[in-house]
């Protein structure tokens, strides 16, 4: 029977599946893209009698395809922490879903497989900035600070190389980097051994210094917007610097918009950590989505800024 692998192209995605092939290697069909290329069962329609495994991806945003899947005799393994809306009921379907704020696809993978590849969740973890589960997740396994240290890199690292408009834009394409992951069931392996590591380590290097240039738009209790020009750099790091400035104000809400070709804007949201509620809401408001501490708008049409500007302040407002 064929296999189609469907995952979203950032760390939790990539460590998700690289998780269940270790436990479980075959050869299948995979389907990736950038971070926000999040309607992929549509490219795979089609296809009938196969089996399906989907990581992080919204079933929600999926729904009509994942229906049409099932539909054609297709079983799907879903694996996901995003909103789901309802759940299909179909004997072919077998959701692992929870949004909870503290879990990512990861996570789950590793509830799943009981931790089997549990320093790759960590990672993975690392990369969704959720950094109290990762270290949780290192204490069960009594890592030491370096240790820790380097799985932070590895999954920001991985993370970093899955923002952009286009696979144009990144380092490298999800699919290219899954498969340099797959020789490696030990992380640190990879992180001490991958060419493909360094040079994301370089680029990475040298766009955050560039974004950490950028002063806030607007700053007000609620929060700090920022505005990124339609540059390929812009896009890569937009994701990372979101996490980063989110860290270093945890009781603030935070923002990116950088600038598409046209003058819309593609959005970030980032729910303040000391309270990751409020995301999802306010970019469901401009057809965007995502999870309650995370969440995106791939399309904020130039009239709607200032809109957005305000439904910002009352969605976050202390």
């Amino acid at each position: 029977m064929p296999y189609i692998d469907i995952f979203n192209g950032d760390a939790d995605g990539i460590c998700a599946l690289h998780q269940l092939r270790l436990h479980n290697p075959l050869k299948s069909r995979l389907v990736t893209g950038v971070k926000r290329d999040t309607l992929l069962l549509k490219q795979v329609v089609s296809v009938r009698d196969n089996v399906i495994t989907v990581l992080d991806i919204s079933s929600r945003a999926n729904r009509d395809s994942l229906l049409q899947l099932l539909k054609q005799g297709n079983t799907v393994h879903y694996f996901d922490h995003h909103f789901a809306g309802e759940i299909p009921e179909s004997t072919l379907f077998h959701p692992h879903i929870d949004t909870g704020s503290g879990v990512c696809t990861s996570i789950l993978v590793d509830r799943f497989l009981e931790g089997k590849f549990r320093l790759w969740a960590i990672a993975a973890s690392f990369g969704d900035n959720l950094h109290s589960s990762a270290h949780q997740l290192a204490e069960s396994l009594k890592l030491d600070p370096n240790k820790i240290k380097e799985l932070r890199e590895l999954g920001e690292l991985i993370n970093y190389n899955s923002y952009g408009e286009t696979i144009n834009d990144l380092h490298f394409s999800p699919e290219t980097l899954f498969l340099a992951l797959q020789p490696f069931s030990d992380p640190f392996e990879f992180y001490h051994t991958s060419v493909e590591l360094k040079q994301l380590r370089e680029g990475f290097r040298s766009d955050m210094f560039l974004a950490e240039e950028i002063l806030p738009l607007r700053q007000s209790p609620a929060g700090r917007i920022y505005q990124f020009p339609n540059v390929a750099w812009c896009r890569r790091v937009s994701g990372v610097f979101s996490n980063q400035v989110a860290r270093e104000a945890p009781h603030l809400a935070h923002a990116i918009l950088v600038e598409r070709p046209g003058g819309a804007f593609l959005v970030g949201v980032r729910a303040p950590i000391a309270n990751p509620q409020g995301a999802e809401k306010l970019c469901l408001k401009f057809s965007g989505g995502g999870r309650s501490a995370a969440a995106g708008i791939n399309h904020l049409a130039p009239e709607d800024v200032e809109r957005f500007f305000a439904d910002f302040e009352k969605q976050f407002a202390n």
